[in-house]
């Protein structure tokens, strides 16, 4: 992935505030600011060649994975970062001031309570514990023709048959994430 310079310089100095606000607010267990490129924004960038649409919310976003560096090299789409946790969308909030991020929303929600005014092309996650909460926590939010993008390892055949009924998994696409060991999947969703 050909990314230029000036996204670059705002990847590394996203690296470098959770570095620094990691010591203070325990946003992430990865301490290492080398094991954060590979585990946090090469793992979130290589979702973005499956960004079809335009609009999308990032639930359960913590420190901003992997919404920020998915809005850092997608400039022209807008993302939502939803977090019930102050002190995470406080750390988004002086990312997005410091690097000059201009596509992000933070808000500061439980997701059952944030009520969109329209409806989002994707609905990303790497967060949930299974894709059926994932679902029905999130129903409300996608567009009609919107879709669920759940970032997972392994892709789990029991939690695919307790999805519920007029969800169905539309694709899995295996994703390569450099110097990670381990399977990732992104999953995608349709009702």
């Amino acid at each position: 992935m050909n990314i230029p310079a000036e996204q670059q310089a705002q990847l590394i100095g996203y690296v470098e505030m959770l570095h620094k606000w990691n010591k203070a607010y325990n946003l992430t267990s990865v301490r290492d600011p080398n094991e954060m490129i590979v585990k946090h924004i090469m793992d979130s960038i290589v979702v973005s060649q499956h960004l079809d649409g335009q609009s999308y919310i990032d639930v359960g976003t913590g420190p901003g994975l992997p919404g920020i560096p998915l809005a850092i090299i997608n400039p022209e789409k807008t993302f939502t970062l939803l977090d019930s946790l102050g002190k995470r969308i406080r750390f988004i909030r002086q990312v997005l001031h410091e690097l000059k991020i201009t596509n992000v929303t933070a808000v500061q929600s439980r997701v059952e309570d944030f009520q969109p005014e329209q409806g989002f092309d994707g609905v990303l996650s790497r967060a949930f514990a299974s894709m059926s909460d994932m679902v029905n926590w999130c129903h409300h939010l996608p567009s009609p023709q919107g879709q669920f993008l759940a970032l997972k390892g392994q892709v789990d055949q029991v939690e695919i048959d307790e999805l519920p009924a007029g969800c169905s998994v539309t694709d899995i696409k295996p994703l390569t994430v450099p110097g990670l060991e381990g399977q990732r999947h992104l999953v995608i969703l349709a009702r």
